[in-house]
């Protein structure tokens, strides 16, 4: 097998013979390219979205593997999607990243079912790490696409 050349702080996952399923939603223009490259760029399939309600849609109709949504005001906007999300697969993990992180938020998204909630910026090293602790199932478990 022939070396690949890459951006050395980006790396495919190399354990999955399929590309997993990203669903990406951030209210920032700027922000939704940079992920969506970056997550391209480390072989995930990327579904990127700016509104809420339009990922709501896509997730309806598909299977993700990881849920990222973005929190741009003090108010946790991803709530209805984060609860459409578990009720359409509790093993879809959300991720929720917060421009400005606030405490009522962070409590409300856990509560709600969110796997982790992030402060941003997240360097492309944080987001590969991300990325790959709730795409790749842990060792003996079993992935519930799987069962």
């Amino acid at each position: 097998m022939l070396p690949i050349k890459e951006d050395p702080h980006l790396h495919s996952p190399q354990s999955s013979p399929r590309r997993h399923r990203v669903l990406l939603v951030d209210e920032d223009a700027k922000d939704l390219k940079y992920f969506t490259s970056l997550l391209e760029r480390m072989g995930y399939s990327v579904q990127a979205f700016t509104d809420h309600r339009e990922a709501e849609g896509c997730l309806e109709h598909g299977y993700f593997d990881l849920v990222i949504l973005s929190q741009s005001s003090a108010v946790l906007e991803a709530h209805r999607l984060t609860v459409f999300t578990w009720g359409r697969n509790r093993y879809t993990p959300v991720v929720v990243l917060a421009r400005c992180p606030e405490i009522e938020c962070y409590v409300e998204a856990m509560q709600l079912g969110a796997a982790d909630y992030l402060g941003k910026p997240l360097s492309p090293v944080e987001l590969e790490r991300l990325v790959a602790t709730y795409c790749n199932p842990r060792q003996g478990g079993i992935s519930p696409h799987e069962s």
